[in-house]
Formats: C-alpha cells, sequence, structure tokens
C-alpha cells in the first residue's frame, strides 16, 4: 500500500499542525496502513498443554490408579518428557492446570509440604492453575507461604534446606472474602506467540463442604458461571479476547451401562451421555469463553457443550490435553480451536530433570513409607456397591472404632468415615502367595489427609438425620459405617424419607430417637465436611488420635486382615 501526500498548496516550511486538515488525512491513512499491516499477518496457532489433578504423584501411581484404559500411564518423568516433545513442535506453548496440583498426595510429596511438587511444576514450565478444593486443604495462608517457597514449616534453616517457590501462579475468581474481594487473582494475561490470552480461574462452589471447614473460615465460594462471565467481560475491556476457563469442577461420560467404574474402556476425547455440574456451568457462559479446562472427577472426557471446548485429563498425571488455538493477531481473538486428550505413556525416556527432583527426596520418603504395617490376603477396596458401601470403608471404620472404643479413649460406639477420603485400594497378593505384605505406605496412600478422630455424642434423632443428609448429598459424602451399625434405606424415596423407620440398629437394637450413643468421625466431618451439617450439633468432645495411627494399629492387631462382607447398609430399590 502507497501514501501519497499532496503538498502543493503549502508553504515551504509550514509546519504540519495536528489542527489542520491535511494531519488530519494523514493520520488516517497512517492509521489505514497499520491496520492494512496488521491484517496481513498470518493467524497465531497457539499451544496450550493442560493437566489436572496431578496429586504430587511424582512416581507412576499404581493398581489402577496408574491405567488408563487398562494401559500403564503416569508418572512425572514421562509427563514431562511428554509435555517438551510437544514444546518442541511448537514453541508457541504454555502449560496450565485445573487444580489439585497438590494435597492428597503421596508420602514422597506429603512429608515436605508438596514442596517436591511444585519443583516438578516448575521444571515442567507450568505457568497458571486454577485453584482445587485440595489446594486449600490447610487453608489460603498456608498455601501462600508453601508458594513462597524459603523455610516452609521452620523459622530458620539452612540454605541447602530452603525451598524453591512457585514459578507458576494460582487463579481464583470465585473464591472471596466477607467483603467480597477475592484473596488470589481471577484472572491472568499470557502473551504467546505474539497474542494475548486471559485465563481465568475458578474451584468449585461446594469448595467450603469439602477441605476442613476452618480452613476456609471467612470465605466463599460463588456461583461458576456468573463470576466466569463476569471476568471475561473484564478481560474484554482490557482488550484481551482470547480466553479461557480453568475450573476445578467436572463430569463424566458414560457409555450404555450407568455409573461406567473407573478403569472400564472408554474413548479419551469422547463425550458420551455428558454429565455433570460442569456441563450446566458450560452451558451458561459467555461466548467470548471459547475453552474450558476442567478437573475434579479424575475423568477424562472431551466435549463440545453450547460452543465451548471442555475438556479433562484424568488424574494423577496419566494425560495431558493439547489444544490447538489459532487466534488473528489483528484483534487476538480465537479463529478456531481442537482439543485432543493424550497418554502419558510410559515408553518415552525420563525427563532427567524431573528424575533429579525424585532422587532428591525419595530416600526420606521410603525411610516411612517402608515401614512393615501387617499383610492381606486379598484385595480391600475402596470401590461401593449398589448401596454404596465398601470394603476399605469397612475396615477404616472399623480401625477408627477400635481406636477410641474403650471407656477411657471416649466409649465410642458407632465410627462414621467419609468416602471421599479414601484415596486408594490396599493390594492383595498377585503372585500365588496367601498374603501381601502392607506397609505405612500402603496406608498412607489410602489415608493421606492426617484428620484426628474424636468421639461425641448424638442422639438416636441426629444419627437419622444425619444418614438421611448424606444418602440426599452428592459427590463422595456417602459414610462408611463400622461394624455393629446397620440400616436399610430406598435411594428413590422422597428427600428426608429415605431410611426405613426403625431399620437403624447398634448391635441389632433399634436406635431409639432419644437414645444417645457415643459417635466417632473426624474432625473434618464434625466440622460440617461434605455438607454433614448434623455432625455439628453433637456434644462432649474427646480426641483420639490421627486416622493413619488408629489404621496402622488396626491392621497390626489383625493381620493378615481380609475384606469383610458388604452387609452393614442395605439399599431396597
Amino acid at each position: 500500500m502507497r501514501l501519497i501526500w499532496d503538498a502543493r498548496n503549502m508553504a515551504p516550511g509550514t509546519p504540519l499542525k495536528k489542527s489542520t486538515p491535511a494531519f488530519a488525512a494523514l493520520a488516517i491513512l497512517c492509521a489505514a496502513f497499520l491496520h492494512h499491516a496488521v491484517a496481513q499477518q498470518p493467524a497465531v496457532t497457539v499451544q496450550l498443554l493442560a493437566i489436572n489433578d496431578f496429586h504430587g504423584n511424582l512416581e507412576p501411581p499404581r493398581g489402577s490408579d496408574g491405567l488408563i484404559n487398562q494401559a500403564p500411564a503416569g508418572g512425572a518423568e514421562y509427563l514431562a518428557t511428554h509435555l517438551r516433545n510437544a514444546i518442541r513442535g511448537n514453541p508457541n506453548s504454555i502449560v496450565v492446570a485445573a487444580g489439585d496440583l497438590v494435597g492428597a498426595s503421596p508420602l514422597i510429596s506429603a512429608l515436605l509440604h508438596d514442596e517436591p511438587t511444585i519443583e516438578a511444576m516448575n521444571a515442567m514450565n507450568m505457568s497458571v492453575s486454577a485453584i482445587g478444593n485440595h489446594e486449600l486443604d490447610h487453608g489460603p495462608a498456608e498455601l501462600r507461604v508453601r508458594m513462597a517457597g524459603g523455610c516452609t514449616g521452620a523459622e530458620t534453616c539452612s540454605p541447602s534446606e530452603m525451598q524453591e517457590p512457585a514459578h507458576y501462579q494460582y487463579l481464583a475468581a470465585n473464591m472471596v472474602a466477607e467483603d467480597g474481594k477475592t484473596i488470589l487473582p481471577a484472572t491472568a494475561i499470557r502473551t504467546v506467540g505474539g497474542v494475548k490470552i486471559g485465563f481465568i480461574g475458578e474451584t468449585l462452589k461446594e469448595t467450603g463442604d469439602m477441605v476442613t471447614p476452618n480452613a476456609t473460615t471467612g470465605l466463599q465460594f460463588l456461583e461458576e458461571s456468573s463470576v466466569a462471565n463476569a471476568a471475561a467481560l473484564e478481560l474484554e475491556r482490557q482488550g484481551v479476547h482470547a480466553i479461557v476457563l480453568l475450573i476445578h469442577q467436572g463430569g463424566r461420560q458414560e457409555t450404555a451401562q450407568p455409573r461406567t467404574p473407573l478403569g472400564t474402556a472408554l474413548n479419551p476425547n469422547g463425550c458420551e451421555n455428558f454429565e455433570g455440574p460442569i456441563k450446566t456451568i458450560a452451558e451458561k457462559l459467555s461466548p467470548s469463553i471459547k475453552v474450558v479446562i476442567s478437573g475434579h472427577t479424575h475423568l477424562f472426557y472431551n466435549c463440545e457443550i453450547s460452543g465451548h471446548i471442555v475438556t479433562s485429563a484424568s488424574a494423577f498425571g496419566r494425560m495431558f490435553t493439547r489444544i490447538a488455538l489459532t487466534i488473528d493477531p489483528a484483534n487476538d481473538s480465537i479463529v478456531s480451536a481442537k482439543a485432543t486428550n493424550e497418554i502419558v505413556t510410559r515408553d518415552v525416556p525420563k525427563d532427567p530433570a524431573i528424575t533429579a527432583i525424585i532422587e532428591k527426596y525419595r530416600p526420606a520418603a521410603l525411610r516411612v513409607a517402608n515401614q512393615p504395617i501387617g499383610s492381606v490376603t486379598a484385595d480391600i477396596t475402596r470401590t461401593p456397591n449398589a448401596a454404596g458401601e465398601s470394603a476399605l470403608g469397612d475396615v477404616i471404620s472399623d480401625a477408627q472404632l477400635a481406636s477410641v472404643s474403650a471407656p477411657d479413649k471416649g466409649g465410642a460406639a458407632v465410627a462414621f468415615m467419609n468416602a471421599g477420603g479414601i484415596r486408594t485400594n490396599l493390594l492383595g497378593p498377585s503372585d500365588g502367595a496367601a498374603t501381601r505384605d502392607v506397609s505405612y505406605g500402603d496406608l498412607y496412600a489410602a489415608q493421606p489427609f492426617g484428620n484426628q478422630v474424636i468421639v461425641k455424642t448424638m442422639t438416636g434423632d441426629m444419627l437419622r438425620r444425619l444418614l438421611e443428609q448424606q444418602l440426599a448429598a452428592v459427590g463422595d459424602a456417602r459414610l462408611q459405617i463400622s461394624a455393629g451399625f446397620t440400616y436399610q434405606y430406598h435411594l428413590n424415596a422422597a428427600t428426608g424419607q429415605r431410611v426405613v423407620p426403625g431399620s437403624i440398629k447398634l448391635n441389632g437394637r433399634a436406635l431409639q430417637p432419644t437414645d444417645s450413643v457415643r459417635v466417632e468421625a473426624s474432625d473434618f466431618l464434625y466440622q460440617g465436611g461434605n455438607g454433614l451439617t448434623v455432625f455439628r450439633e453433637a456434644t462432649n468432645p474427646v480426641s483420639g488420635p490421627s486416622d493413619i495411627e488408629a489404621l496402622s494399629d488396626y491392621v497390626r492387631a489383625h493381620s493378615p486382615l481380609s475384606p469383610p462382607p458388604l452387609n452393614r447398609i442395605q439399599r431396597l430399590d
């Protein structure tokens, strides 16, 4: 494009003033030239590489947690290599996450306040992540300390003990204080390949029910879609038009068989019979949010919902999502987007930087994890039956009851364990042996939260209302119960009327509304965790050991341990 300017009517040396028609014409021509030049720039392809629910799994996860459709997957050394190879294919790449990078972690990470995982995320060039509920297990103040590095968990430390700060940023648009202000940034803008991308980060609105209530005192978790839309509008006011939502909330795809078990073959890039909270959220999102990277359910899917790409890459580093964004540099808007979930196979070289991190922290973890505790005769799993009862839930409930049943320990007669607090299975022998040894690490993997066992007094009426409340709850709020306590229910009955009258029994005797019962539960539950607020009505507390101590003592005393019969809870429909 040529600019032609006729100055024949201007006297020599006449300055070109901003107020003259000549200057205005020149400005218009220059603007047109610049617009034409920008418009001729080719579109930029930016690659988003996304993970979710890593949970400190530096080493390859074991059992079904280390499989995708029965194929071995995961391990931070392999994940880092897959990400590096993807970046090599497109330098215009950015690594992002949808929360729960830390928390509920294996010993190698949890023993050191998840510092090993923070170092690993730094090594993988993590840039920005939504906050998940497990990042808040110890509250936002503790998270900020961990992210800042330094002498985490100690007042002073030597230079060799100084922990590395996080090089990535957490976002939490819908987590606000009582005054309505955000605790962490709501959004972040990254420039990649010369174009700007805006990221919004959110956690699920039920976060306050999923972590110890004391950790979120004074915080509110707002409805996700309205907050995301407001954040997107603000990004657009700042001139950012390529917008991605990172959100710690999810859904699941189903085969024709409802409630597909984990590990059942599904298409990693499928969206079959999709359901879940993220679907409702996506349907309400502004069209300006083109991509939604989700998590929380630990499942994989790749959907298009109401014009939005919605993805999740399973959990524990077994998958990552590769998203190609074609962006118009004239206005930094997304022209097209395509997502693919990819399995983190273990047939690639291990990333040496991650290997060095694991080798640095593994000796301390092994000293604790390898302590022998007992043995089991078969797999004891967290998989529930149709009534919602699991073998491992029964064992953990029995263990906690045993730790505080003595009169001088609290005198508990029944114990409750929340299903969501059971993170993996106890694996039995696989080589024809009669038993398999169980280590402290095995037990810690199943119960990694370090909750405290507490005994309080509840009435028969409180227990009935508690059972009704957990039957009406969503997610992993279902309670596991100790031996001697039984009840029956109709799940399809009206809310509040599901438990069969007279079916709540303790050692065969029907509980009456006015009966007083000493009940064991964790501090998480007694603070109203999982939304089970009836627990807050209990009185006369007596504190017991940590949950992992109770389980360790029980396995020692009862080895070899076998799966108990699932006969405590009975569903009648």
